[in-house]
């Protein structure tokens, strides 16, 4: 019986080491992914080349040219995790005396009552992020919510750019 019980020991010890090299390997990947999505993705300070046309069906955030980029999923208001990260430098540029302007844009697909209020709600939600960074909301300007009419894809005006000014 001491042999079988050794045998059941060993299994189970085997199994538990495939469990969390399983583990390990998924949440490798899945770091590795949100790695490259949000923490490394590419900015103007860092001179990669931004792409020119934007495909995305979820939230994310990108810095191009000192203006803070918020890109939003069809029909959804939700921040994009890294969006704390992204305003480092709105929040530093507030603290030094500047404004932050969020300003809201919507695509010209659906009904334009809809849109608007959708890239207000947007702008809105960006505006609490700021908000719990610290910066007093008497520093920040909201505009109206525009239409992008011009070129690019719908994914490309649905977003809230974060922009300093004096």
């Amino acid at each position: 019986m001491s042999s079988n019980s050794d045998d059941d020991s060993q299994q189970r010890f085997a199994l538990g080491l495939v469990f969390a090299l399983i583990a390990l390997i998924v949440s490798t990947v899945v770091g590795t992914v949100v790695y490259q999505r949000v923490l490394k993705a590419p900015t103007a300070a860092t001179g990669a080349v931004v792409p020119a046309v934007l495909i995305v069906e979820e939230a994310l955030v990108r810095v191009e040219n000192g203006v803070v980029k918020f890109y939003f999923a069809t029909g959804k208001a939700d921040v994009a995790i890294g969006g704390n990260v992204a305003l480092a430098d709105v929040v530093r540029g507030v603290a030094n005396g500047k404004r932050a302007r969020i300003s809201g844009f919507h695509d010209a697909t659906g009904d334009a009552a809809v849109n608007a209020e959708l890239a207000k709600q947007r702008a809105l939600a960006v505006q609490a992020t700021l908000l719990t960074l610290g910066v007093d909301q008497n520093m920040v300007e909201l505009s109206k919510p525009e239409q992008t009419l011009a070129g690019g894809s719908n994914a490309e005006a649905r977003r809230v750019e974060v922009i300093l000014i004096d």
